[in-house]
């Protein structure tokens, strides 16, 4: 095997030293939408990839940020961050017009199925935006393909204008009705959870909302189910406990700190199984969508 073929992902990161801010938004709770000219970055992007953000000229250490939307036309990406470290705030402090170095996109997204067109969508936290951009690829594809589901949860406010929902998803609480207007916007129905007393949201758990939708669907239809999620390591363990108990396959896209984020320093390693037996996994390129099977243990 030539050296080239045995690196699969040399060749499919980029890196620009100047990228433009062309705009940054601020939300509640310290959560930030900043949108950054990169046109190699947003025309290779896909669902579950992320870009390896230098906060600060004088920060050596980048930030693995996730790809909320890719404009590969026009040549920007939109990430969603919380401004949780000194690294991120100095990322806030940013303005339009400034540039930044990025590095991306990098790591292996989710693979919808064919065989299985009813994509449940789950998003926690900043965990979300990976999802909103699957949500967007999927509704490029429907209906001819797929038809999705998405819900989202979290503790701060949405950074996002919620509405009433236009869209009906079966199996819903009298009142769940908020939701993210710009999945609607694309034909994807989309509730809302928080244990915070959000108007129209699900008081509890985003995988309990979940499951009262799934708890709606016959074998027939749960046999076309795919699940997709991101979110904290204990939110997506409660999700391949939820595909476990509906016996539907789950993707996972996994948070964990980075150093390099390409695959040489291994910091982000995690133990998977494969058919093989046990093994190490880098999140960074290995990942970090992984089936859920494979990573945590349910019964």
């Amino acid at each position: 095997m030539s050296g080239e073929a045995s690196k699969p992902h040399r060749g499919t990161i980029f890196l620009d030293d100047a990228a433009e801010i062309l705009e940054q938004q601020t939300y509640a709770g310290g959560q930030h939408i900043i949108r950054i000219r990169a046109p190699r970055c947003a025309a290779a992007a896909v669902p579950g990839s992320f870009a390896h953000i230098s906060c600060a000229e004088l920060l050596p250490m980048r930030r693995p940020l996730s790809i909320m939307r890719a404009n590969a036309g026009h040549g920007w990406i939109d990430i969603l961050y919380k401004t949780h470290g000194a690294g991120l705030k100095q990322l806030a402090a940013r303005s339009a017009g400034q540039t930044l170095s990025v590095l991306g996109p990098i790591g292996n997204g989710f693979n919808p199925h064919p065989d299985r067109p009813k994509a449940v969508l789950i998003g926690g936290g900043v965990g979300i935006p990976p999802l909103v951009f699957l949500a967007e690829s999927l509704s490029a594809r429907a209906p001819a393909t797929h038809q999705a589901v998405a819900f989202f949860g979290s503790e701060l406010p949405f950074a996002f204008r919620t509405r009433p929902s236009r869209l009906l998803v079966p199996g819903m609480p009298a009142g769940v009705i908020a939701c993210n207007p710009m999945l609607e916007d694309w034909g994807i129905a989309c509730r809302l959870a928080s244990f915070a007393p959000f108007p129209g949201c699900f008081e509890g758990y985003v995988t309990d909302l979940a499951a009262q939708y799934l708890e709606t669907l016959d074998e027939t239809a749960r046999a076309q189910v795919e699940v997709f999620a991101c979110g904290p390591t204990v939110m997506l363990h409660a999700v391949a406990r939820l595909a476990h108990r509906f016996a539907v396959p789950a993707q996972v896209s996994l948070e964990e700190y980075m150093a390099c984020a390409v695959g040489g320093c291994a910091g982000c390693a995690v133990a998977v199984q494969t058919p093989q037996g046990p093994a190490m996994k880098r999140v960074c390129v290995d990942g970090p969508v992984f089936d859920a099977r494979t990573v945590f243990e349910v019964s």
